[in-house]
């Protein structure tokens, strides 16, 4: 392998029924990041797969991409591993970027590895940041040891570099509708017909979420092991409920079951938060979880240790039994709000 004939940073931008994750843009602006630290700038593409989706591509555009590639065809419609990864396998070959990124959702988690494998290269995945080295090397930041340490890893001898990131880390960058880009169509047929008939995806089916999605509240009001049980976790829940905000936590309480699965995690093994107001109770502030919420606009926090470490990182610090504040706070709200005498 030739490392000097793979050029161009590539971003491949996850699209569902015609719209477009956000994480998309939040690639895109760390793309343009990493040409900055390149020793030679590199053109940054998007590509776009799917069926009927160039409508899309300006979008892409305005957040940075220089070239979007549209692979367009029926078989494209509905996500489908193998056949996608196929596809995006051979334009890899033929056009060879250095580095490939994508999101660590639930899409890119499932066909990273798989893309990996048939372009013969490592994925660095869940990273929570990334850089260029001296030696103009990808430096993929991932979290390690339950989110306690941050560990760097280096695919300097396969091209390409690929890496997948958390949805939220990054921040979308600013959108500019008078970007300059160009689009280019790739015909996937060839590729489609190696993986004909092997699988057939039937539909798209969305689980419900109860109340506000954890990444899009404008409030979270999270607790930590210091709740001490499911019973006091339930105040969490209904002052949430009272300030239209969702619930987040750290790994404790879901090793204790008192929330049901990893999905209100927040930290490098979970999501990260940008609320408007961020209230946590009971939680120490370990590097993992103030990594995943520390850009929030206003902290709260709630610890009776006056030496807790999320004191460091918050705007009002309250000195106290978790479990008591919460019950007096939820008292005084439904109070202003005439729902008890």
């Amino acid at each position: 392998m030739n490392l000097k004939d793979y050029q161009g940073i590539w971003v491949i931008a996850e699209q569902m029924a015609g719209c477009l994750n956000s994480v998309s843009f939040e690639l895109l602006g760390k793309a343009q990041e990493l040409k900055k630290q390149l020793q030679t700038p590199e053109p940054v593409t998007a590509v776009l797969v799917g069926k009927d989706v160039e409508e899309l591509a300006p979008e892409l555009g305005a957040y940075g991409a220089e070239e979007i590639i549209v692979v367009d065809h029926p078989g494209l419609e509905l996500y489908q591993n193998q056949t996608y990864a196929e596809v995006l396998a051979d334009l890899i070959k033929e056009k060879k970027p250095s580095i490939l990124l994508m999101g660590a959702t639930g899409i890119g988690q499932d066909l990273a590895p798989i893309l990996g494998v048939k372009v013969n290269t490592g994925v660095a995945a869940h990273c929570v940041d990334l850089r260029i080295n001296q030696d103009n090397n990808l430096v993929a930041v991932v979290p390690a040891f339950g989110g306690k340490v941050l560990g760097d890893i280096l695919c300097p001898k396969h091209r390409p570099q690929m890496a997948t990131l958390k949805p939220g880390v990054l921040g979308k960058p600013v959108r500019n509708n008078q970007a300059l880009y160009t689009i280019t169509k790739y015909d996937p047929a060839e590729s489609l017909k190696k993986d004909a008939g092997r699988v057939k995806a039937l539909g798209i089916y969305r689980q419900e979420v109860k109340g506000v999605p954890l990444e899009e509240a404008e409030i979270v009001v999270a607790g930590g092991w210091g709740m001490g049980s499911k019973e006091n976790w339930q105040l969490l829940e209904e002052l949430a409920s009272l300030l239209g905000g969702a619930v987040g936590c750290t790994r404790p309480p879901v090793d204790e079951k008192w929330v049901e699965g990893e999905h209100q995690m927040i930290g490098t093994s979970g999501k990260t938060v940008r609320p408007k107001v961020y209230i946590g109770a009971a939680i120490s502030g370990a590097t993992h979880h103030v990594c995943g919420m520390k850009d929030s606009g206003l902290i709260i926090s709630i610890n009776k240790d006056p030496k807790a470490p999320i004191f460091e990182v918050s705007d009002i610090r309250i000195v106290g039994d978790a479990k008591t504040i919460l019950s007096k706070l939820i008292e005084e709200i439904k109070k202003i709000r005439g729902n008890v005498n």
